[in-house]
């Protein structure tokens, strides 16, 4: 891979904080939903997904975007790399809550990933689940966190197409239009 810039901390964090909080404000989420992240700590600094994993990108990302997840009533899952098969990192309770099956593995920066280690560290009894449902997500690096968010996606564009050197899609989800040319997608009283 050819890196025509240059990796900067600080300002994959400002860029970071600017497109998350840009996220948020559109998306609109309720309290208490669940975002996803996957995030790849290689792509970021500009290499291949999976062939640099950093703790203290990871740490960045976590360190950013967590207060924005809590300041707003949020719940965060952090989608490992495919050696853990996609699981995701959240809170037990959390988990607990929702009902999602725990797995037994604990993340390292060549199986999991820089920002679910770092998530690790962060939070307060974290475990590992295989599959969540989610409201909505941040892909930094071109991750695949699409399996995770619910029926139907949709982009949220911000004016942060890139943190650090890494491509970055933010999803959030409504429900599905369902029904034919008689279905209606607005309430209308019948009199």
């Amino acid at each position: 891979m050819i890196v025509t810039s240059e990796f900067n901390l600080e300002e994959s964090r400002e860029q970071l904080q600017r497109g998350v909080t840009e996220f948020f404000d559109d998306a609109n989420f309720p309290k208490d939903s669940l975002i996803v992240l996957g995030s790849s700590t290689s792509e970021i600094q500009g290499h291949k997904i999976g062939k640099h994993s950093s703790i203290e990108v990871g740490r960045m990302v976590i360190d950013v975007i967590l207060p924005l997840i809590q300041q707003r009533g949020l719940h965060l899952a952090v989608q490992g790399c495919e050696h853990l098969n996609r699981a995701l990192l959240m809170e037990r309770t959390e988990a607990d809550e929702r009902g999602f099956e725990q797995v037994t593995v604990f993340p390292a920066l060549n199986a999991g990933g820089g920002t679910q280690v770092a998530a690790y560290e962060k939070f307060n009894d974290p475990v590992e689940v295989e599959h969540v449902i989610a409201a909505g997500g941040i892909d930094i690096g071109d991750t695949s966190i699409g399996m995770h968010v619910k029926f139907v996606q949709i982009p949220v564009r911000t004016s942060v197409k890139e943190v650090g050197l890494a491509h970055v899609t933010y999803l959030k989800s409504r429900p599905k239009l369902i029904g034919g040319q008689r279905a209606h997608y607005s309430w209308e009283p019948v009199e």
